[in-house]
């Protein structure tokens, strides 16, 4: 599949009978080309894996004191690294089949890394023909790689379709050259289309949104395909706004019809999980039932948000996010202060913006400003800025520290521009014990690139920022830039990080991993959410209020014939797991049996916890996998079942003086004097928001009148029968799906 060395030629692909691509390449005059070390010989070692992580590239010396710069992003120093290490001995010019680097790459002698390069493929002739002309790096005035186009860049295929990609580099000097061998390929999704190392796309038989991340020189492009079901779609629920018309018009698109709407008991527990993060009451599920204002749900997601549990969960998200964890007992008054902070902040809607900006440019002490306590935990100024890259502009840069980074455009210049920002941060000790006061310290914002020794100045994710003057707190400047409505990240990372909450997952995945290789499912509804959201003043109630109202919020998790396979389209509600917190809290209204935290007041909730060194006393949020604070990456919290899991919810000590105690539901039903059936209802409406259906209301009044006998054949007292029948009952309850999940 390579093209012609010499001339203009044009190639035409065409693979089992696809469209054709027409690549047009133009080099030199007749006669042997010079081989150029930038643009030939590094994409051979790369396409064959040779400067890969796994490979010569791995930190600290590279493969057996073979070093190569990661994906070929140095060349210089890969030239250096091959041509003059080692006494020279790996290229060996006037008999280039015998250089170690042939020999080795293909098999000729024994390589750790087997046979990359096959001794009749054209990536070893263009490696022998280079150490044949003198292994010479490249003159200045050569040509120079300036741009990367692929052929197509969208489609719409089939299941079980192929498309063949070209990848056109063009260079300097007005040429352009076919590299479609050369280029590496990935898949977004393995389930979904797979791509050959030639860049032949093969379609699975799963529809939705693909992506293929093509890689050349440091450059990346991505071809973007949509792969219709085809079903009709005949109906969709009418649309609330734009939310729904985006969803709906995509699913109209590939042809996947959606679910119906949920009934009204199951929003109920599903918005006030999501939003309260708590199960609704038995009373409020009565009430919100027999409410027949066509309004209705509106009202409860208004009074939801205005409530403090919204505030107590919403809290718990982001103090573990921002890393307030306990480590010592001086941790106590920072910790406390931060999470108010945080809670307070949330429950009077504080512009989102505005609440970044009081962290970021926090000065003074704990007590006077609560968000000064996010510096106790972050303290370097590297670690500073991959936290905020990550969790407010949805950047991972942590890779660019030590070499360009793999899948993005940042570089490590780029990285420690960015730490410059926060090295103007000084600190010193505080009157209150452990806590430091945290102040801008008079000068020039500098950071020192520890490779290259090069000074930089402040600069944002190559956006450089004015001058900034010695009495200028830098921070701020960088506060300015992430809210300015022309960032392209902070919205964006926002309303993404919200959607998966309520969507369980996210429209770029992972949440926190915004990147031109990372593409959106539906590019458009994303766009749309960070222009509403920037319009709003970043009202992050607003947000909440618009995702919730939505039809496609509410849509069923029952799948219909069509949208089983779906994830990723929304075309039904994705179930998932309670969090340990929620499920904690819900085990405790369920058998009114609340759990006692050390020092806090009685009946405080496990998502109103301030830190993470309550999991220590509790086996069940470690169990559970309640974060602990040592990340900002959503991923800490496990969301995976496991066997402790289920054996904890079987037959812990802690589940069995829950459903025994004195105090508890089981207690109180027992003894309550009023119809079987009314006690019944009771557990459904507060387990799982709805009447039970007639056969389980008959097993449920079967079970708990079956006399009980005893081991020596004697009838069980009727007082303890029936404690023992409510607390199996509801055990059996705890211990379904439906109440382990939100739905």
């Amino acid at each position: 599949m390579s093209c012609s060395p010499v001339g203009l030629r044009f190639r035409v692909l065409s693979i089992a009978g696809l469209a054709c691509v027409l690549c047009a390449v133009s080099v030199g005059a007749a006669g042997e080309q010079p081989v150029s070390f930038v643009n030939d010989v590094v994409q051979v070692l790369t396409k064959s894996g040779c400067n890969s992580g796994a490979c010569h590239a791995k930190a600290g010396n590279g493969q057996n004191g073979f070093q190569l710069s990661l994906l070929g992003f140095e060349p210089r120093e890969d030239f250096e690294h091959l041509v003059k290490e080692g006494r020279g001995r790996r290229l060996f010019t006037l008999a280039p089949e015998q250089s170690l680097l042939l020999k080795k790459a293909s098999g000729q002698l024994p390589h750790g890394g087997g046979i990359r390069l096959e001794y009749s493929s054209p990536g070893y002739a263009l490696l022998r023909d280079w150490i044949r002309q003198g292994a010479v790096y490249d003159n200045d005035s050569d040509p120079k790689f300036v741009s990367f186009e692929l052929q197509p860049s969208r489609g719409s295929l089939k299941p079980n379709d192929q498309q063949q990609l070209c990848a056109i580099a063009r260079y300097s000097d007005g040429t352009s050259r076919d590299v479609t061998e050369s280029a590496l390929y990935e898949s977004s999704d393995s389930a979904m289309a797979e791509v050959t190392p030639q860049g032949l796309v093969k379609i699975q038989d799963i529809s939705g949104n693909v992506a293929i991340m093509v890689r050349y020189q440091g450059h990346v492009a991505v071809y973007s395909a949509s792969v219709p079901l085809g079903a009709p779609v005949e109906y969709v629920p009418p649309a609330k706004n734009f939310v729904d018309e985006l969803v709906f018009s995509n699913l109209k698109e590939i042809g996947v019809p959606p679910s119906a709407v949920c009934d009204d008991a199951t929003f109920l527990r599903r918005v006030s999980l999501d939003i309260g993060g708590r199960l609704p009451t038995a009373e409020e599920v009565k009430r919100f039932l027999a409410d027949e204002d066509v309004n209705k749900r509106d009202r409860i997601i208004d009074a939801l948000l205005q409530s403090s549990d919204y505030a107590d969960f919403f809290a718990s998200k982001w103090t573990a996010l921002l890393k307030n964890r306990r480590d010592d007992t001086s941790d106590i008054v920072s910790n406390f202060a931060f999470h108010s902070w945080v809670r307070d902040s949330l429950l009077a809607n504080k512009p989102y913006d505005q609440f970044v900006r009081e962290l970021l440019g926090a000065t003074g002490s704990v007590i006077g400003n609560p968000p000064v306590a996010w510096y106790k935990r972050v303290k370097d100024p590297k670690q500073q800025i991959e936290d905020v890259a990550q969790l407010f502009l949805g950047v991972r840069m942590q890779c660019a520290q030590c070499h360009h980074h793999p899948f993005e455009r940042w570089s490590q210049d780029d990285y420690y521009s960015l730490a410059a920002f926060f090295t103007q941060v000084g600190r010193k000790p505080s009157s209150t014990r452990g806590e430091d006061l945290i102040f801008h310290k008079r000068g020039i914002a500098m950071a020192t690139n520890v490779k290259t020794g090069v000074r930089l100045k402040p600069a944002a994710l190559g956006d450089p920022a004015p001058e900034i003057m010695p009495d200028e707190d830098p921070r701020l400047r960088l506060a300015d830039w992430m809210s300015s409505p022309q960032n392209p990240y902070f919205a964006k990372s926002l309303v993404n990080r919200y959607w998966k909450h309520f969507f369980q997952r996210g429209l770029i995945e992972p949440e926190d991993d915004i990147r031109d290789t990372n593409p959106p499912t539906n590019p458009v509804l994303l766009a749309a959410l960070e222009k509403h959201f920037i319009s709003s003043g970043f009202d992050l109630k607003d947000l909440v209020r618009t995702l919730t109202r939505s039809q496609t919020y509410q849509l069923s998790e029952i799948p219909n014939a069509h949208n089983i396979a779906d994830r990723q389209d929304y075309s039904r509600y994705y179930p998932r797991r309670l969090q340990a917190e929620v499920l904690l809290d819900a085990i405790d209204q369920l058998t009114d049996s609340p759990t006692d935290f050390p020092n806090l007041p009685p009946g405080t909730r496990a998502v109103a916890l301030p830190d993470n060194s309550y999991n220590r006393s509790s086996m069940f949020l470690r169990v559970f996998g309640r974060p602990e604070g040592e990340s900002v990456c959503e991923c800490e919290r496990v969301q995976s079942s496991s066997l402790a899991q289920s054996l904890h919810l079987i037959n812990s000590g802690e589940m069995k003086s829950k459903l025994a105690n004195p105090n508890g539901r089981a207690e109180r039903l027992a003894k309550e004097e009023k119809p079987v059936d009314e006690k019944i209802r009771e557990l459904y409406l507060s387990a799982f928001s709805r009447e039970p259906r007639p056969d389980e209301l008959k097993t449920a009044i079967d079970f708990l009148t079956e006399p009980q006998v005893g081991a020596d054949g004697q009838p069980v007292d009727a007082q303890k029968a029936a404690r023992e029948n409510f607390q199996d009952l509801i055990w059996a309850l705890i211990n379904t799906k439906e109440f382990l999940f939100n739905h």
